[in-house]
């Protein structure tokens, strides 16, 4: 599919995209991102990689709508991503109850 980006045309496809992120290392999502396989990158990070152009060349819009024709899921930045190597910090509540145990089970 032919896209713009960054006043330049790319023919890109689904499974050339996937080639070109293959062994790249996700960096942290602060904003807009794209699931590649099983990873989410940032858009910048990926218009970088298939374009070979500097991230101040384009716009995170003009890669996520490329993505998207591309049949890619992109989130927005108000769309958390879950961050599988953060570990949980319980709230209060949870403490407190973890403290307290369960309640036994009520013989008949």
């Amino acid at each position: 599919m032919r896209c713009i980006i960054a006043r330049f045309p790319f023919d890109l496809t689904m499974s050339g995209v996937v080639a070109s992120m293959k062994g790249v290392k996700p960096e942290p999502i602060t904003g807009e991102s794209v699931l590649i396989g099983r990873r989410h990158y940032p858009v910048k990070q990926v218009g970088e990689v298939i374009t070979r152009q500097d991230r101040r060349d384009f716009t995170g819009g003009e890669v996520t709508r490329a993505m998207t024709r591309l049949g890619f899921t992109c989130r927005s930045a108000d769309e958390s991503v879950p961050d599988p190597h953060a570990s949980h910090v319980p709230t209060p509540l949870e403490t407190a109850s973890e403290l307290l145990g369960s309640p036994s089970p009520l013989e008949l």
